[in-house]
Formats: C-alpha cells, structure tokens, sequence
C-alpha cells in the first residue's frame, strides 16, 4: 500500500490506534523516519517499530474494507 493511502487512512481511523501506533505512524508516514531512527527516538528495538506499524497498518485496512469510507469520500469528491 502506497504511503498516501496509508496517510489517509490514519487520518479517518487513527484514533482506534494506541497511542505509540499512532505515533510510529506518524513518524513513519509523517515524517519519513526509517524503522531505525524511530526506534532511537522511542528507545525501542527496530523490531517493536515493526511490531507496531504492522499491527496499526492491519488495522487500519481492515476499517477501511468493513466501513469504506475512505473510497467512499473519494468517490464523492471525484462526482463532484
């Protein structure tokens, strides 16, 4: 999945995340961090990164195929 994508999906269902997933995401997507620098930043391994981007990432499709509203949007403002 393409950052933007991502992006956008943080900003419809972001507040579902726990508060460290919502900050690697923003540090990842955001920020364009690498696993590395975020998990020096956060004094976390690179593999506690990974954990929680992946976690947040799987969250964050799986709202997006039950409710839709991300393409949904998308498709209002094409139409209009």
């Amino acid at each position: 999945m393409e950052s933007l994508e991502m992006i956008l999906l943080f900003d419809y269902y972001g507040d579902l995340l726990t508060d460290r997933q919502k900050l690697c995401l923003d540090m990842h997507y955001n920020q364009d961090l690498s696993l590395a620098e975020i998990a020096q930043e956060l004094s976390i391994s690179r593999q506690a990164v990974y954990d929680n981007l992946s976690r947040a990432e799987a969250l964050l499709k799986n709202m997006e195929e039950k409710t839709g509203c991300v393409s949904r949007d998308r498709q209002l403002r094409k139409a209009m």
